[in-house]
């Protein structure tokens, strides 16, 4: 598959991306009603006549994502066999999360919940069964279906960016559909989709949840709730977010999600505390139990039988949105997942946030449920059906330290919308230029910005809803392009068994131990800790003479070869249409161990290590023959040929 991609700024999709954003924010802005009147119409004819697929596309999804993670495709590494995970599980968990639905938690942790009770879609308001509807609505609209949604685009843009060396950007997901016009006007098409519809959901987002950052300092601080003040925290915020993403992935984004989930598990452990501990742990138990129990009949429930806009309100408004916002979260978490399996990367995307995510609900929703039901706190009811962008403050009144809950909150909050934004502003820098993240910080400060100015400009026009219902509309075309890509990954993970199952037609890679080396030769060079110079020495005077043997007998049987010194010594022959064969030996350092290390101040030491076209085979061929390392190369020859036979 095809490399050569320039890592400057793509002009095409820059261009275009800005140009429809700025021609759909003059449209919102100016006809604000309009705009609403129409995006309206276009949601409203999705829900009645669409809502079936996309609730069958998110249930194909979420079994897809649980088929993977249990197969034999479990195995195969998100990059190149000998890589390993760029950030610890913490870290990663930690940026995956915040990018992925942490601002959602604050603002419905208390708000849905009391909604799906106040208003449940079969049972009686006010009563038991409304409770445990409320509850189990919520777990299914913020549990395993979303995160698959993520998963899963995550997952087809990491398999091919990094296994097989696209760029990573959405249009590399249509590669084994469309091959090498991926680099052609359609792949542009693509592109631009996904950065318009990551900055218009971002900056949605932004705008909305200024409102409550805004009631958080107003009951903080006695600051008034209004528009102005609203654009006043968005200005901070994306301030914030401009010298986030200006100190890059490592110092930015990666610490702020940490500071931010150290805040949230602190938060969720003071609620738990403070409120009907024993109560939380019964229904977190139950909850889950009665979510996974009802998970198929609540997966393809579509209310056919019974007359409600209950679900164009709720499951399929969150199912657009998930999908909505899938293009963004599912690059990001691509961009920091490089080097896991696929199935730990599905256990980890999939099943440790929405644990998590669940018992916040939990603790939130059933804590506010039950001051509603069980302690009268009718208050609390009203101002989340009046404006439930103050629920949360609402609710942590009726706890001790209100002042200092309130705090921590505006402050999660905040960092929230930091991370979205800047997360947000990378992810379309990459997408416009061609999957670089090694970009000048022009561009990922014009896209920070930019995202602020769209939340601004339509906040104060009015156009913020308008933008929401296309963004959620949207969805309905990624979701095709989506489905196509699963079909492409789900052929390439074919390509992947077949390659597996070539290798198991010989035993592991035969040593020199055949040809004349005697046996005192072979121990030494096992307990031999070479340095790089050495390894360098052999590569040049053995290896590089067996490439020169083998590709001057592959010649004569009119097969292209060629050597070449790219990354290591490359040993790479043609097969026209169909894979190559690469044989690669790079001189990899580790650590000594520690019998060796004794008086010596050199603590490394090399291996002449064998990579193939999908990664490193970790095992060593330093201080072999000639001829073994022409016999290894002829193994692992056959075993590619056989490989190709299995694909035809």
């Amino acid at each position: 598959m095809s490399s050569s991609v320039k890592s400057q700024l793509n002009k095409k999709v820059f261009v275009s991306a800005s140009s429809l954003i700025i021609a759909l924010l003059l449209y919102t802005a100016f006809l604000p009603k309009q705009a609403q009147n129409l995006f309206n119409l276009i949601q409203s004819s999705i829900v009645e006549n669409g809502s079936w697929f996309y609730v069958l596309t998110v249930a194909f999804i979420f079994f897809f994502v649980i088929f993977l993670g249990l197969s034999r495709y479990g195995d195969i590494r998100l990059g190149p066999d000998h890589a390993t995970p760029d950030y610890s599980i913490m870290t990663w968990l930690s940026m995956l999360f915040a990018a992925g639905m942490g601002i959602g938690l604050m603002f419905f942790g208390v708000a849905e919940p009391l909604m799906h009770y106040l208003s449940p879609p079969t049972a009686e308001s006010g009563s038991v069964e409304a409770v445990q509807e409320a509850m189990k609505m919520t777990f299914f609209h913020w549990g395993l279906h979303a995160w698959a949604i993520y998963a899963v685009v995550a997952l087809v843009l990491a398999y091919f960016s990094y296994r097989h060396n696209l760029p990573l950007t959405l249009r590399s997901a249509l590669y084994p559909l469309i091959g090498e016009r991926i680099y052609q006007w359609p792949g542009h098409l693509v592109d631009v989709f996904a950065v318009v519809s990551t900055v218009f959901g971002v900056a949605t987002s932004l705008g909305l949840g200024a409102s409550q950052v805004n009631a958080g300092f107003g009951y903080l601080f006695g600051i008034e709730v209004s528009v102005f003040n609203q654009i006043i925290i968005m200005c901070g915020i994306t301030a914030l977010a401009v010298l986030s993403v200006t100190a890059g992935l490592d110092k930015g984004i990666r610490r702020l999600s940490e500071a931010n989930m150290i805040l949230a598990v602190c938060l969720l452990v003071l609620i738990f505390l403070l409120g009907p501990t024993v109560f939380l742990l019964k229904a977190y138990l139950q909850n889950i139990g009665v979510y996974l129990s009802d998970i198929i009949h609540n997966t393809f429930n579509l209310f056919a039988y019974k007359k409600t806009n209950w679900i164009g309100g709720w499951t399929i408004f969150y199912w657009g949105w998930w999908l909505a916002w899938a293009p963004f979260v599912g690059l990001f978490i691509a961009r920091i997942s490089r080097g896991r399996t696929i199935r730990e990367f599905i256990l980890g995307v999939m099943l440790i946030p929405t644990v998590f995510t669940l018992l916040w609900m939990t603790i939130f929703g059933n804590s506010a449920i039950d001051l509603v039901y069980n302690q009268g706190v009718v208050a609390l009811g009203d101002m989340v059906s009046q404006d439930s962008s103050v629920a949360l403050f609402v609710f942590l009144e009726n706890f001790p330290f209100t002042t200092v809950l309130s705090f921590f909150s505006v402050l999660m909050i905040v960092i929230f919308f930091v991370t979205s934004c800047d997360s947000g502003a990378m992810v379309v820098d990459m997408l416009c230029s061609h999957g670089s993240n090694e970009t000048p910080i022009w561009q990922r400060v014009y896209w920070a910005v930019g995202i602020g100015v769209v939340a601004a400009i339509l906040l104060i026009a009015g156009g913020l809803n308008a933008l929401q219902t296309m963004t959620i509309a949207s969805a309905l075309p990624f979701a095709v392009v989506l489905l196509l890509a699963i079909i492409g990954l789900i052929k390439a993970l074919r390509v992947e068994a077949f390659k597996q199952d070539s290798q198991l037609i010989m035993a592991l890679p035969q040593s020199h131990s055949e040809n004349s080396d005697n046996w005192q030769t072979r121990l030494q060079n096992i307990v031999d800790f070479p340095n790089k110079t050495n390894v360098n020495k052999f590569i040049s005077q053995t290896v590089a003479p067996a490439f020169e043997s083998v590709a001057a007998e592959l010649k004569k049987n009119h097969i292209t070869v060629y050597v070449s010194d790219e990354e290591g010594l490359n040993l790479v022959v043609d097969h026209g249409e169909e894979q190559e064969f690469v044989y690669r030996v790079l001189a990899q350092k580790y650590s000594q161990p520690d019998f060796v290390t004794e008086g010596d101040d050199d603590e490394s030491y090399y291996r002449a290590e064998v990579h193939l076209k999908e990664g490193g085979q970790d095992y060593d061929i330093m201080g072999w023959s000639k001829t073994a390392v022409i016999n290894n190369i002829i193994d692992q020859y056959h075993k590619h040929l056989h490989f190709l036979h299995l694909l035809r």
